[in-house]
């Protein structure tokens, strides 16, 4: 599946900009490969509903063939693999979910199938929420588990440098192109992950790490896990969104919890008076995991993974006895936060929507945007508190 000639109708197909990551997924199963899909005719585009008619024309017109060569070209001199859904080496655990990325830009080793728990939370983490990333990351890898994070600053940073001082695999998922490093500082890092895992991303080379790819490159974290931890997070804290995601993609959640009186706790508290799993040690994230592991077929695992997961820890690692239970009760007459401003696809987009539900398949056709950029807006909105996501993957506008 990686022969250049069959990689460039692929890379192709990604690039009109009117077909996202959904339509190039209805494509293929109505047409079986992105080379059909070129050669098919006009009239059989247009009649496709999956994808509406400005898509049909851009893929008609495509004329984009040399910047194809040259993504081709770029990924063989930069030592990155090019991955199809469709090719086994693909995360068998990332098709699972409804919106999976119909091609991985990978530099490193990704595994069609490994033991993977997501580990997230602040930018701005304190010494606490660092700490306990990189301990609860070690004891993960040392257990043969691969850690998936974002490289962000913070808790995400310290999750992968958790699982490469455990000497484990750890997997990077990036809201940018490959030949871009975010955060900066964080290259030599990028680098280790790549000797020791993966960095892997949807978008291509030199994309920007703009925004609204953060909420969409969160389903790619959780969807390559079985279950996410989240360590430390605001109450609008991205990590809530890959939390929910994991729920959304039938995934676990967990979560430490901290300080009734800290912001950076507030999240994290949350999510556990909704029901995540308390996190005091690894254990209590092995017991979860363990007979999903052992409800799988024989060898897919490996006996000595399953083994190592088994193995007891030393006792709590981050809370100490007597430390207060976490709650969301704040101190009586504390301030609301004022409202976050809006960017202008936000409001555009929150113009859609009102107090009768609307299925994300419906806003993304009236908007005309790609799928992925206006699911994106959408977790930005959610985080934000202006709109609302209701089962069956259905938005509507809060008062």
């Amino acid at each position: 599946m990686n022969h250049p000639e069959m990689l460039k109708y692929w890379l192709a197909l990604h690039r009109v900009e009117k077909v996202g990551g959904i339509g190039f997924i209805r494509l293929l199963e109505a047409f079986g490969s992105p080379e059909r899909v070129f050669s098919a005719p006009p009239e059989a585009l247009k009649a496709f509903s999956g994808v509406g008619a400005k898509a049909a024309g851009q893929i008609k017109d495509f004329r984009q063939w040399d910047q194809v060569e040259a993504e081709l070209e770029k990924a063989h001199s930069l030592g990155v693999t090019i991955l199809p859904c469709t090719d086994p080496s693909y995360p068998v655990r990332l098709l699972e979910i409804y919106d999976f990325p119909p091609l991985l830009y990978v530099k490193g080793e990704l595994k069609a199938d490994e033991t993977c728990m997501a580990v997230v939370g602040s930018r701005a983490a304190g010494i606490y929420g660092r700490y306990t990333a990189e301990r609860l990351s070690r004891e993960l890898a040392l257990r043969g588990v691969t850690v998936v994070s974002g490289l962000a600053r913070g808790i995400d940073t310290a999750a992968h440098r958790g699982a490469l001082a455990g000497k484990g695999r750890t997997i990077a998922v990036l809201g940018c192109g490959l030949d871009v490093t975010y955060p900066p500082e964080n290259g030599a890092l990028l680098q280790e992950i790549t000797r020791r895992g993966a960095v892997i991303t949807e978008y291509p080379f030199g994309t920007p790490p703009n925004a609204s790819h953060f909420p969409a490159r969160n389903r790619i974290i959780s969807g390559l896990a079985l279950g996410v931890t989240v360590v430390e997070a605001t109450e609008k804290s991205g990590s809530l969104i890959t939390a929910r995601l994991a729920l959304e993609q039938g995934r676990d959640v967990f979560a430490v919890p901290g300080s009734v009186d800290a912001a950076g706790s507030k999240g994290t508290n949350r999510l556990i008076k909704e029901g995540a799993k308390l996190v005091e040690s690894v254990d209590d994230i092995l017991e979860e995991i363990l007979p999903q592991l052992e409800r799988r077929k024989p060898g897919e695992t490996g006996p000595d993974a399953l083994s190592a997961l088994k193995k007891p820890t030393p006792g709590p690692f981050a809370m100490k006895a007597g430390d207060p239970e976490p709650s969301m009760a704040g101190p009586e007459g504390r301030q609301k936060t004022p409202p976050t401003p809006l960017s202008g696809p936000e409001e555009a987009l929150l113009g859609l929507l009102s107090d009768i539900p609307i299925p994300a398949d419906e806003i993304i056709r009236a908007s005309g945007g790609k799928a992925n950029d206006v699911l994106g807006l959408l977790m930005g909105l959610e985080i934000k508190g202006a709109i609302r996501q209701l089962p069956g993957k259905k938005f509507i506008r809060k008062e």
